[in-house]
């Protein structure tokens, strides 16, 4: 989409951006830049945002705030 975002996790600030277009409520895949890395976010059948694909590996915690960031941003 363009727009930087940021993110503050663990006291530590992040950038990313979102790749994924269009964002809508039924959305379930995100791909985010995140300080220029590629990172692949879905949403599992708890409703719970993992981690998937190839990347460097980020903490399920901090998949699961990425989006929920992003949900809340787009009232998904």
């Amino acid at each position: 989409m363009g727009l930087p975002l940021r993110i503050t996790f663990n006291d530590t600030d992040y950038v990313y951006q979102i790749n994924t277009s269009p964002i809508t409520p039924a959305t379930s895949e995100l791909e985010i830049l995140l300080n220029g890395e590629k990172i692949l976010l879905q949403k599992d059948a708890r409703r719970v945002w993992v981690q998937t694909g190839e990347g460097p590996v980020i903490e399920p915690d901090f998949a699961q705030a990425l989006g929920r960031s992003v949900a809340l941003r787009f009232r998904m």
